[in-house]
């Protein structure tokens, strides 16, 4: 079974190949880095506008690198929401055409549920897990028992964890996007254990019983520490420690939540669930390893997808609907695009 996956939700235009049986044809990732890097940020009236420019050549892309022809595909998979508006509705447009004329299944897939289910797609991992759900725009811890059933355990009361780095990168000074820019320079400190005590950050949430995250304190507290430094540019060496500072007290704070809702899984399904890690913050490399360690301690295992898989793309897409289509062949072509599209609304839809 070959499907088309097509996403576009906020400022990549990508498309992609996968069959079911995990195996990857074609994954075009088109970024929009650049034309948003001037605003410090993405425009969504300019992001939708690269879109319907690029779309019909990414897609295009992918059919040709996968040597497949449309007539080859089992069904068409499209972002239908969370995103924004502009974007979703281009890429979702343009897959139920491509369905259409073709006579073939569409899937309108939820792109955090893209997220969800990548780490099935990289490795060999069964229901019941606990996703960890990190990303420019989403925090979350989900009980994810299969298929479109999804419990939000806790999700964040403010800033996505990525957001949080992305201004905090900004008021920094680093480029945009923060996020990956803070992992770079971080690595810089010299005495980690000074940088630690030089920044004191708070953990937000921290020793709470639910499982909600909070993390515009941390970027308000940045600001602080930086407002604080002599006037003028900050040197490397101000911006590595206070990057070092922010990104090890961010581990706390997500190895803590995860080992409260590790010990909730564990009690509910009477074993170790595996931790998996997905979204964007997931390709952060030390983050990846503090939560490894988690994993050793509470969890049967970490499973993080490859970096490639973590940002937004096209095969995460195009696998969601193919575990949609196994158990069903919904043909989504009166579905609507959505701004928000909660994951636990798709639990309902099952029920």
């Amino acid at each position: 079974m070959y499907v088309l996956g097509i996403e576009t939700s906020c400022d990549e235009t990508a498309a992609a190949v996968v069959d079911s049986q995990k195996k990857i044809y074609a994954n075009i990732v088109l970024s929009q880095l650049e034309t948003h890097e001037v605003y410090g940020g993405v425009v969504p009236e300019i992001a939708a506008r690269e879109h319907l420019t690029h779309i019909d050549k990414v897609v295009q892309a992918a059919m040709k690198e996968s040597g497949l022809g449309f007539d080859d595909l089992a069904g068409v998979a499209a972002t239908s929401g969370p995103g924004l508006i502009g974007g979703v509705m281009i890429g979702m447009m343009t897959g139920k055409a491509i369905a259409a004329s073709r006579d073939l299944p569409f899937v309108a897939v939820n792109h955090l549920e893209g997220h969800t289910l990548s780490a099935r797609l990289s490795d060999d991992v069964d229901f019941p897990f606990l996703l960890l759900l990190v990303s420019g725009g989403h925090t979350a811890l989900v009980e994810v028992a299969g298929v479109g059933h999804y419990v939000t355990l806790g999700t964040t009361l403010d800033d996505a964890l990525g957001e949080m780095f992305d201004k905090s990168g900004k008021i920094m000074g680093l480029p945009y996007p923060g996020g990956p820019e803070i992992e770079k320079i971080s690595i810089e400190t010299k005495d980690p254990d000074f940088a630690l005590e030089r920044f004191p950050l708070p953990r937000p949430m921290k020793g709470r019983k639910e499982m909600n995250f909070s993390f515009s304190g941390l970027k308000t507290a940045v600001k602080n520490h930086v407002d604080k430094l002599p006037e003028g540019p900050l040197s490397r060496q101000d911006v590595a420690d206070l990057a070092y500072a922010l990104q090890e007290t961010v581990g706390g704070v997500l190895k803590e939540r995860c080992v409260r809702a590790l010990s909730f899984m564990k009690d509910k399904y009477g074993k170790p669930v595996p931790l998996v890690i997905a979204g964007g913050v997931a390709a952060n490399k030390r983050l990846r390893s503090i939560l490894k360690d988690l994993a050793g301690d509470s969890a049967a295992e970490l499973v993080a997808p490859p970096l490639a898989l973590c940002s937004d793309n096209g095969a995460m897409i195009a696998w969601a609907g193919i575990e949609r289509l196994r158990y069903d062949t919904p043909f989504d072509f009166d579905a609507p695009a959505r701004p928000r599209w909660p994951l636990d609304y798709l639990t309902a839809q099952k029920t």
